[in-house]
């Protein structure tokens, strides 16, 4: 019963950081003066630099294959 206590209050914990910055985060970013546009552009490096992280991974695995293979060959 102990544990089941834990887990509610960490999972009460979270949904209310959740409601905390789903409500207080855009008023407040309002005040200090900052704009959405500024997250959409941090938002859409992010998810450039993600892209890019996949395609290096995926030339990567590629040049990994071809090297594997022309091991394979020679042996």
């Amino acid at each position: 019963m102990k544990e089941a206590k834990d887990v509610l209050r960490m999972v009460g914990t979270v949904f209310l950081v959740l409601v905390a910055l789903v409500l207080v985060l855009p008023p407040a970013l309002e005040i200090v003066g900052l704009t959405f546009g500024i997250f959409g552009f941090l938002i859409g490096i992010l998810i450039w630099l993600a892209l890019k992280l996949i395609y290096a991974a995926v030339i990567v695995a590629v040049m990994y294959l071809v090297i594997v293979v022309i091991r394979a060959a020679l042996r």
